[in-house]
């Protein structure tokens, strides 16, 4: 059961920049491109606070994944 709960943990931006690598203006352009992982806004307006889902985040990283020796991409 931990697996799961831990796929569902919810990450603060700081956490993802932590544990991702991604920086927190990378995160930020992306949610204001309406790209990158899903995110949960918990509070409204332009100073909400943002949380990300793991499993968003590893969901979001899957599609991203390009895989070698096919055909060209």
């Amino acid at each position: 059961m931990e697996g799961k709960t831990m796929r569902n943990e919810l990450l603060s931006p700081k956490q993802v920049q932590a544990e991702y690598g991604f920086s927190l203006q990378t995160l930020a352009n992306w949610r204001w491109m309406g790209e990158g992982p899903a995110y949960i806004k918990t509070t409204p307006g332009r100073s909400g606070r943002v949380m990300y889902r793991r499993s968003a985040i590893e969901a979001w990283l899957d599609a991203q994944t390009v895989t070698t020796g096919g055909e060209a991409a």
